[in-house]
């Protein structure tokens, strides 16, 4: 009797991208390194009272995960939500984004446990070693989020634009039970924050020479149900005046009207036709993983056939 193919009956397994190996490489090689090595993790992780030389612990944290659990989970959500991103963004700006949301969270969670030592002089903030990949996961569903916000995910039965509100819900609840979560709560919701700040004002499109997504389907109340809409978007508006004003004044001055006629290129068209290269991608591996899972089970059939 032949071997089932993996191709075949396991297509949801395939086609992931070379970048994105080789960062799950690097993922499982820190684990590695920090268990073979216990000493390693006061160097490479976020320890902040350390940070100060060991200022390279801002980029590495990111990298090491701790826990086998942490190390599974990270290499699972970069391989299989990497290949749906990153033929979209390119992989120059899939790992820009990786670097810049892990880095800007790192410098958030370094600054938060120095706020929180003055105010309640607890020295366990100073010297808990603080990493993991789950930011750069969180700012992914972020990223999807963008991307397809209507799509309905098949198992879940749910549109993809509610993922990181969910996730961090999740979190948070999940955070009453353990004690566990000082060390990976703070690092989604800064990941989930830093990757919507760095997609809504700071990504560039190679195709308008504009930056961010200026859209309403992206703002930051969109996280939240509609009923908190009105609370949020006072709030979300003094951020977004001091984070994008400048850019938005920049914008105007590239022309993103004429006229009041909207150009070529501007946000609403740009923004639809990346929903629909999204949208498009996505129906793809769909597509492909139906049809492996159809192929697999043909050629089981005609296995147990031959046996019989």
């Amino acid at each position: 009797m032949s071997t089932p193919s993996l191709a075949g009956g396991m297509g949801a397994f395939s086609g992931f991208t070379r970048l994105c190996k080789g960062l799950a490489v690097v993922l499982i090689g820190g684990h590695i390194v920090v268990q073979l090595l216990p000493v390693a993790v006061t160097y490479l992780a976020l320890i902040p009272a350390r940070t100060i030389p060991f200022v390279w612990n801002l980029v590495t944290s990111g990298y090491i995960e701790q826990s086998i659990f942490g190390v599974v989970v990270s290499t699972l959500g970069l391989l299989f939500i990497g290949k749906l991103l990153e033929p979209v963004w390119g992989s120059r700006e899939f790992l820009k984004f990786i670097f810049v949301v892990n880095f800007l969270t790192s410098i958030c969670i370094f600054i938060t446990a120095i706020a929180l030592y003055y105010i309640t002089r607890k020295e366990t903030y100073l010297y808990m070693p603080l990493s993991g990949f789950h930011g750069v996961l969180s700012g992914f569903l972020v990223g999807i989020k963008q991307m397809i916000p209507d799509q309905e995910l098949p198992l879940l039965k749910i549109k993809a634009k509610w993922l990181p509100s969910l996730s961090l819900l999740l979190s948070i609840a999940i955070s009453f039970w353990t004690a566990e979560s000082a060390t990976y709560l703070p690092i989604l919701i800064f990941g989930t924050y830093m990757s919507w700040i760095y997609l809504r004002y700071w990504q560039r499109k190679p195709e308008t020479k504009l930056k961010g997504d200026p859209s309403e389907d992206f703002a930051f109340s969109t996280f939240f149900p509609e009923f908190l809409r009105p609370v949020i978007d006072p709030v979300a508006s003094i951020f977004h005046r001091m984070l994008c004003g400048r850019s938005e004044a920049s914008n105007e001055a590239q022309g993103y009207t004429v006229g009041g006629t909207t150009l070529p290129g501007s946000d609403p068209i740009e923004a639809s036709r990346r929903r629909e290269r999204g949208a498009r991608a996505l129906e793809e591996r769909l597509a492909a993983e139906r049809l492996g899972a159809a192929m697999g089970t043909e050629e089981l059939g005609r296995d147990a056939t031959e046996n019989v």
